[in-house]
């Protein structure tokens, strides 16, 4: 039985902890004996590929790109106010990491926005800096595909909204 794309080359998808992307190919692979198809994902941060078996996109949670009222939500979510976080650390670690982890754009501008606050405050531990930083990477990679913006001009306009949200 073949199965139908549900993406096709050229599309920009999301990758749960991994970012935005664009398939530029759909391939056979033999991977462990087993000949199925895969997703090629090119991520333009930091140049990297990526193979997504296409029958496993629901479990991965892989999905198209937001739009622009979508970019417009983000930046809502960053100037928002901080939310309650757990200040058992591990709890909290385990909190943001599942709000990354379910590939939803809004939660992960949560983790970005309330690590950010949080950094102003009382700083982070080693863990919750490199949080922030996968987090914002992953943030990044998606409003620069939304946006067909570059990098810097997307980091630029991200640290300007959550400095003016760190400031009122």
């Amino acid at each position: 039985m073949a199965d139908a794309a549900m993406f096709n080359i050229g599309d920009r998808v999301v990758y749960p902890m991994h970012g935005a992307g664009v398939i530029e190919a759909i391939e056979e692979r033999e991977v462990l004996g087993e000949r199925q198809k895969y997703y090629i994902m090119k991520l333009p941060i930091g140049d990297m590929r990526v193979m997504i078996p296409t029958r496993s996109v629901n479990e991965v949670g892989l999905r198209q790109v937001i739009d622009a009222a979508g970019v417009e939500r983000v930046f809502e979510v960053l100037r928002g106010q901080q939310t309650k976080m757990s200040s058992n650390w591990n709890r909290r670690y385990r909190a943001n990491m599942e709000k990354i982890k379910s590939g939803d754009i809004y939660e992960v501008a949560e983790v970005v926005r309330n690590l950010t606050l949080r950094d102003h405050e009382k700083g982070l531990s080693t863990g919750e800096r490199k949080m922030l930083e996968n987090s914002r990477q992953i943030l990044v990679s998606e409003i620069v595909l939304a946006m067909n913006s570059d990098e810097d001009q997307v980091r630029s306009m991200v640290d300007r909204v959550l400095a003016e949200a760190a400031s009122s």
